[in-house]
């Protein structure tokens, strides 16, 4: 599939997501961009000492909880890499809006405050 459809998918689907959200979460979950990459650049990588990467998602940017004491080092965003998720997805499209949630929504808790332990209990490994 071609990028631009990947893109227009997963905003689509990151959109119906945040509609079924709670209205508290929701509001603070639109404040946050999510940025639509094809896969993560070399310096991303790079920064985190790894020669490559599979990696479906990022959150980048300080996290809810950092943004109300004031730091301000970048605007939050989640990013999404959809290519490495249609890759994941083996050209499935329902896997692929079903990597797309499950990505947003782990991102969504790390700028929540959430850890890793916290997001796998909640099934957003």
């Amino acid at each position: 599939m071609k990028l631009a459809e990947l893109e227009r998918l997963a905003h689509r689907e990151v959109e119906r997501l945040q509609a079924r959200l709670p209205a508290e979460i929701a509001a603070r979950a639109r404040e946050v961009p999510v940025v639509v990459l094809p896969r993560p650049t070399r310096a991303m990588v790079q920064e985190a000492g790894e020669e490559e990467s599979d990696w479906l998602g990022l959150f980048v940017g300080p996290t809810l909880m950092d943004e109300l004491e004031g730091a301000d080092p970048l605007p939050p965003q989640i990013l999404l890499f959809v290519e490495n998720i249609w890759d994941f997805a083996e050209g499935d499209e329902d896997v692929f809006c079903e990597e797309v949630r499950v990505t947003y929504y782990h991102e969504l808790g790390h700028y929540l405050g959430l850890e890793e332990d916290e997001l796998e209990s909640r099934g957003l490994e």
